[in-house]
């Protein structure tokens, strides 16, 4: 099994570290590169410096040449499904087809709250995510689309060019949830994303990825687990014992978060002289 290795970093930073990172993931062996998606910083400063995931994508799209990219994930809440659909096809075309399409409902109440934003209720969420999937797959492969939801509504929209991928770039969808969102992930997704689970819980959530792939017809080997580790507070030694216990439980790709400010590409170098040495588990 080829395992496949992504780095990400996520806020607090100049941009000439994001940049670092970018040429770094492209010249060093990476397999994809990552930024997040947040209007206001996390965390307890919200002061911290953080920049439009979107821009940063296309910015990614035009100083690498090899390297996957992506946004770990994009927060449905914050644009509408069509200018979504729009952003990932000119970051496609810009990258020559190397956008990996992350997105997921939306959680942080306070941003949305500081930018008048509709959060709504999980469910709320939930129901858009599912129509803006609908939207942005159709938008992505049939010359016109209309829809009439009852969050979004198209009347015979336009959305051209296609992606650069066909029949489309790569889903990402990102979370946890056993009822809604991996069924999400089993109706839509190519790769499946997880932050927060440990080896045993993602084993758990992926025997209920399975049943819904069987209730929607779906061969749940199309589908890619891959889990999100932050490598702040770990000494690189900890990390190929780490990967392995993520291995033996199906996950074929990990992301590696980088720690928020100084340190952040001290660790980049660390972990990257380590990635040889990763590979070899799988």
């Amino acid at each position: 099994m080829d395992l496949r290795f992504g780095i990400k970093l996520s806020q607090a930073a100049p941009i000439d570290d994001y940049l670092h990172v970018w040429r770094t993931a492209d010249e060093g062996g990476w397999d994809h590169v990552w930024v997040m998606d947040h209007i206001a910083a996390l965390g307890a400063d919200v002061n911290a410096p953080i920049f439009d995931a979107w821009a940063m994508q296309a910015a990614m799209a035009v100083t690498t040449t090899r390297v996957r990219l992506g946004c770990m994930v994009t927060g449905n809440s914050y644009r509408h499904p069509g200018m979504l659909a729009k952003l990932a096809t000119t970051v496609d075309h810009l990258s020559g087809g190397r956008l990996e399409f992350g997105i997921g409902a939306g959680w942080n109440e306070s941003e949305h709250t500081m930018y008048g934003l509709d959060l709504g209720t999980v469910r709320q969420r939930m129901d858009r995510l599912e129509e803006a999937l609908q939207i942005i797959t159709s938008l992505w492969s049939r010359p016109r689309t209309s829809f009439d939801g009852v969050h979004y509504r198209l009347a015979d929209a336009v959305a051209e060019p296609k992606p650069v991928q066909r029949p489309q770039p790569p889903i990402w969808i990102g979370g946890s949830g056993p009822r809604r969102t991996l069924r999400l992930v089993a109706q839509y997704a190519d790769a499946w994303n997880d932050t927060t689970s440990s080896p045993e819980e993602l084993a758990a959530l992926d025997a209920v990825l399975e049943r819904h792939c069987a209730d929607v017809g779906r061969d749940p080997a199309e589908i890619r687990r891959t889990v999100q580790l932050r490598l702040a507070g770990r000494s690189v030694e900890e990390l190929p014992a780490l990967v392995a216990s993520y291995v033996a439980v199906g996950v074929t790709e990990l992301v590696f978060v980088l720690p928020w400010g100084a340190h952040a590409l001290r660790s980049l170098d660390e972990v990257t002289a380590v990635l040889p040495r990763l590979r070899e588990v799988g």
